[in-house]
């Protein structure tokens, strides 16, 4: 029962950080998936590109990152939100001591035919700025087709870490992200988010179901994973949350497509999770647009402060 009440914990509280969650789009995984040899094929390739960026990161390749990465590229580092040119610098290796890494666990979804996320567990031995690197996280990698070629246009992690030993990073409380950027895109993915939030803080099931996409993948600000639909909606909904109220700012959508955006926020909330306060947090929910509703469709939660990516 203390493992079930700690596992509800963690998904309200990443929650509570912000709402990220689900690939929407063919089935949970693609990778997972043996009836379709089209998502066989994508995991496969999106597979092979991934271990080929965690191989030039630890050799150092900085020539990599050029062709690698978006040219809208967004994420999270230690300092806050990442473009193309910071991300470089922080994924090409530089000042780091890699002494062997591991991806396993992985798990594709495609959210339109040009755009899928690419989720994974993330073993390293090594050293980054003098600094150990947390042994083990969750990753996230978003990938959208440019010119024919399938790009990185988002990547975060979130360290894998006991809830209760969990430490808040000493810059917590001191990144804004700088004002909510107002641009049509940005205030309609905002909408949603919000409205996402607003069925959190109510624990309304009924409403949150009705924001969220087909199929769930979602990591939560501890490196859990939580991977079907129906476990996020009994963690979101159910009891163990006391929020007053949340606030959601320097909020930024970047549109890969007509009907794919990410939008990276950083979310404080006014309340506690089973007794403890919630930590501010840098979040990234992927939106897809259906018809004309757009959906929230994929997540990831890091502590505002902590060092990712």
């Amino acid at each position: 029962m203390f493992a079930d009440r700690r596992t509800t914990f963690l998904a309200m509280l990443a929650f509570g950080s912000t709402m990220a969650l689900s690939a929407f789009g063919y089935a949970q995984s693609a990778e997972r998936s043996s009836g379709s040899s089209a998502a066989q094929d994508l995991a496969d390739k999106l597979g092979t590109l991934e271990e080929q960026s965690y191989a030039a990161w630890k050799s150092g390749d900085t020539k990599f990152w050029t062709t690698f990465l978006s040219e809208k590229f967004v994420g999270w580092g230690r300092s806050g939100r990442l473009d193309k040119s910071a991300a470089k610098r922080v994924l090409s290796g530089a000042g780091c001591q890699i002494g062997s890494y591991r991806l396993t666990d992985k798990q594709v979804s495609q959210l339109t035919p040009s755009a899928a996320v690419l989720t994974h567990r993330t073993e390293v031995d090594g050293t980054c700025g003098g600094e150990q690197l947390a042994p083990a996280s969750y990753t996230a990698t978003v990938y959208v087709r440019e010119a024919g070629e399938w790009k990185a246009a988002f990547r975060a992690q979130s360290a894998i870490v006991d809830p209760m030993k969990a430490i808040k990073p000493h810059a917590s409380d001191l990144w804004t992200g700088g004002p909510t950027h107002s641009d049509a895109s940005t205030q309609t993915l905002l909408a949603r988010e919000q409205a996402v939030w607003s069925a959190w803080k109510d624990r309304d099931a009924k409403r949150i179901d009705a924001l969220l996409g087909d199929s769930i993948q979602f990591i939560d600000i501890f490196g859990n994973h939580i991977a079907t639909r129906p476990e996020t909606l009994k963690a979101w909904s159910g009891e163990g949350c006391d929020v007053k109220s949340f606030d959601i700012g320097g909020a930024k959508a970047t549109m890969f497509a007509p009907d794919f955006g990410v939008l990276t926020v950083r979310a404080t909330t006014n309340g506690k999770c089973y007794g403890q306060d919630v930590w501010p947090i840098w979040g990234t929910s992927l939106y897809v647009k259906r018809g004309d509703t757009w959906l929230w469709s994929f997540g990831i939660n890091v502590l505002a402060g902590a060092g990712s990516g």
